[in-house]
């Protein structure tokens, strides 16, 4: 069993072409017996891959700050809620929590945890797999971002081996399954 931790939107106005990604996602984590570890949300993707985990038999643990608990945010039909007093300490158990990282698309929250996962990764903290369901293109403005990095000798080529862009749910679970850690390239030039 595998905990896969999936950062996701908490807007509930965006496409349903992105609606229906996190719920594969989520049909995909639940029928394969996996655990969802999240941020803890009802609404938005967030809330729509949590309830396509416990449609098709999968665990749920979820971890949001008190502060929105106190907005009656979260997921509370989660199998496990842990209520944190920060972002910080939320980011840090799920990714304790975790085997895979997913970034389904999102806004600041979702751009910024993914980014911290792929630094952790960079810097030797983890060999955990990373990867970006990029429905709709939507994350390929960050990709040419970092194609601009490397251009620009503030990125090495090699650490955009550290994740993986797919463009289904289904592609991100192939790259899961055969992932294999790689030795990244030392980050300073």
């Amino acid at each position: 069993m595998k905990h896969i931790c999936v950062y996701a939107a908490s807007s509930d106005a965006v496409d349903e072409e992105y609606k229906e990604a996190a719920r594969r996602i989520g049909l995909l984590i639940g029928r394969r017996g996996d655990t969802l570890v999240y941020g803890a949300g009802k609404i938005g993707l967030m809330g729509e891959c949590a309830r396509a985990v416990h449609e098709n038999g999968g665990r749920v643990v979820g971890v949001i700050p008190d502060r929105l608990v106190d907005l009656e945010l979260e997921y509370r039909e989660a199998d496990e809620l842990i209520v944190t007093e920060s972002m910080g300490d939320r980011k840090a158990i799920m990714a304790s929590r975790a085997d895979a990282f997913i970034a389904l698309p999102g806004s600041i929250g979702t751009l910024e945890e993914m980014m911290e996962a792929l630094t952790l990764k960079q810097l030797g903290y983890h060999a955990k797999p990373c990867a970006f369901i990029n429905t709709r293109g939507f994350y390929d403005w960050l990709f040419a971002f970092f194609g601009t990095l490397v251009y620009e000798n503030f990125l090495k080529e090699d650490s955009l081996d550290m994740f993986a862009v797919c463009a289904t749910p289904e592609a991100a679970y192939e790259y899961l399954d055969s992932y294999e850690p790689q030795a990244l390239p030392q980050k300073w030039f």
